[in-house]
């Protein structure tokens, strides 16, 4: 299994957490992408400080803003990079900027429920299909007739709360919002893996493990995972992926997560 090749990459929610984990690993890696996109809501503000940092030391990393929840947001980004890409395509978009609101079955709301299913489910929709010219463009653009991440792919974080068979840690924490966000995340997966086959594009969902970030903290009990175990195992999964994993739903470390 080789490290993961590709030319370009965008990260969405990339200032912190698991987002900016995958902008470090992917600058360090070997043979890193000619450029890296990292997009935030607010790239010149305090939460964005790491991000600043990493950018005035590589000169392949562009910070792009981004609100995923704002339709123009998403179209300015998209077009930014686009001309940053000068006729080149994009090869993989990761769409991991996620929203989680710790409510239960009784305390949810309908304004939790609308943010969290917008931030979780619906930008990354919107985001695809915004990024889908580069994408269909980077594809076009790689030899061989298979899929791949190096060639172009969408990569949807997911989690392994949005399990329907499994409903893993019901007991400790509900987060129903979460949960029902994440489950139609992994639908939407299912249903790009089909419809974007047939422009060369692989989609998956990846469960990147309870991970010790801010959200992974807010949960509860300290979570099993680093950040850095976290983003190293999903960089080794995404470099191995080929045609038979579109649409599939796959942990860290490559195993199937019940759907």
């Amino acid at each position: 299994m080789g490290e993961l090749r590709v030319r370009s990459v965008l990260v969405t929610g990339a200032n912190r957490g698991i987002g900016l984990g995958f902008v470090q690993h992917l600058l360090a890696l070997p043979n890193p992408p000619e450029v890296v996109f990292a997009a935030c809501r607010d790239p010149k503000g305090q939460r964005a400080q790491e991000l600043q940092k990493l950018a005035s030391k590589h000169r392949s990393l562009v910070i792009v803003p981004l609100e995923v929840t704002d339709p123009a947001s998403i179209k300015a980004a998209a077009a930014s990079v686009g001309e940053h890409l000068k006729g080149s395509g994009l090869n993989l978009l990761i769409n991991n900027a996620a929203l989680l609101k710790v409510n239960t079955l009784d305390t949810e709301t309908l304004k939790d429920m609308s943010e969290v299913y917008t931030t979780n489910t619906i930008s990354p929709l919107l985001l695809s299909q915004a990024f889908l010219p580069l994408l269909k463009k980077a594809a076009q653009g790689s030899p061989g007739s298979g899929l791949s991440c190096s060639k172009a792919a969408i990569v949807n974080i997911s989690s392994s709360a949005g399990s329907i068979k499994e409903v893993f840690l019901w007991e400790s924490e509900q987060f129903v919002s979460y949960r029902c966000s994440k489950a139609a995340l992994n639908m939407l997966t299912r249903c790009q893996s089909m419809g974007y086959r047939e422009h060369g594009i692989l989609c998956v969902a990846l469960h990147p493990g309870w991970v010790q970030t801010e959200m992974g903290n807010s949960v509860g009990d300290k979570p099993p995972v680093t950040v850095d175990a976290s983003v190293a195992g999903m960089l080794k999964v995404l470099s191995s992926l080929s045609e038979k994993d579109t649409g599939t739903f796959l942990d860290w470390e490559g195993n199937a997560v019940a759907w």
